[in-house]
């Protein structure tokens, strides 16, 4: 029986990405695919920190095509794109599009796929977080009612499809990618305690944190009180600055809470994982974070409203509001820091055994071959 990669090699693949998770977690896929993967990069991020860097890490060709709509607002990124990906699979017919997750880039990348009625391909499918505030709650719905193949993580994921009145037989778990991204790029320990000693930091004695979702970064009250509640905690905090939430603390004049932090710009993805996996633990609004720390097994405050990962939740990790429930949940956790490493060690990710991108492509053979 052919492997997946070779069974599809003569396919026309159109692999439509913007964003650093985006980049991450379709590596594997890609690399799978061979020369029937053409990327497309929208530009939706364009800082070299959240986009080459991992092109380079994660061992991925240059992308054939650059849209170049950073830096706009949302709906005119999402016209942007739609408009030249629309012009972009008018010339070129490819046998399907492949996105993934929930962000403007996969919205776009949907209803340009669905206008040219080319088979759309969601990685990622059936995230729900059912917070209609979330503009990429609204991403993710329209992407999976559009999509003819949804590869979702999780069983969870799977319901919600169902629920939603999805066909089944569109659906296919998969596990999530992330997972093998993880235990392909996490440093060995030896690597990564060298990596400490240039942060000034000691294993299990720092915080890893980050925050870039509008919902705290863009009000100043709720962003000055997380920047508080950082700059308050017993640990260091090691705090790489997304581009938007730098803009933000500079246009509301929040910079003099960043002392008692110690601020770094975004930094490539193998040095996350390696600071994560050697945190005490971590605070951030991420997604993908929610999913990192099942694989290297390190607990997290969830700070968001609302979270579309239940599945760590109670494990892994433990969703609060900005506020002194941040700083009061992080002093409990490490007073009994040891026990709970321990006791997280033991419990497997939710997300899958590592074969997720294997298993998609496989999915995406049978899709072509129907």
């Amino acid at each position: 029986m052919p492997t997946p990669a070779s069974a599809i090699e003569t396919r026309d693949v159109m692999v439509v990405l913007g964003t650093r998770p985006e980049i991450v977690k379709l590596a594997g896929i890609v690399r799978l695919l061979g020369d029937a993967a053409s990327i497309v990069h929208t530009g939706q991020h364009y800082d070299g920190n959240l986009s080459e860097i991992f092109l380079s890490q994660l061992g991925l060709p240059e992308p054939a095509v650059h849209l170049g709509i950073g830096g706009e607002r949302r709906g005119t990124q999402i016209g942007l794109a739609v408009e030249r990906l629309d012009g972009l699979l008018a010339t070129r017919r490819p046998d399907a599009v492949v996105v993934q997750g929930d962000t403007n880039t996969v919205l776009a990348a949907s209803i340009a796929a669905n206008a040219a009625e080319v088979p759309l391909v969601h990685v990622e499918a059936g995230l729900r977080s059912y917070d209609r505030r979330m503009p990429e709650e609204h991403n993710r719905v329209v992407a999976d009612h559009l999509a003819d193949l949804l590869l979702s993580p999780t069983e969870v994921n799977r319901a919600n499809l169902l629920a939603e009145g999805i066909d089944e037989d569109r659906i296919v778990v998969t596990g999530n990618t992330v997972v093998e991204a993880v235990h392909e790029l996490l440093p060995p320990a030896t690597e990564r305690r060298a990596l400490l000693d240039g942060y000034g930091v000691e294993p299990s004695a720092f915080i890893l944190s980050t925050f870039h979702r509008p919902e705290n970064v863009d009000d100043p009250d709720v962003l000055a009180t997380i920047l508080r509640e950082l700059g308050a905690l017993p640990l260091p905090v090691v705090l790489p600055l997304h581009p938007r939430t730098m803009a933000s603390i500079d246009a509301q004049g929040l910079g003099s809470l960043l002392a008692p932090l110690r601020v770094v710009e975004p930094i490539g993805y193998r040095e996350f994982l390696s600071l994560g996996a050697e945190a005490a633990l971590l605070i951030s609004d991420s997604g993908g974070v929610q999913e990192e720390t099942s694989v290297y097994k390190r607990p997290l405050i969830v700070v968001r409203r609302s979270t579309e990962r239940p599945e760590v939740i109670g494990t892994f990790a433990e969703r609060v509001l900005p506020g002194p429930a941040i700083g009061d949940l992080a002093r409990s956790w490490l007073d009994t820091l040891a026990d709970l490493h321990d006791r997280l060690a033991d419990i497997p990710s939710p997300y899958g055994d590592g074969t997720a991108s294997k298993r998609s492509v496989a999915a995406m053979e049978e899709l072509l071959h129907a």
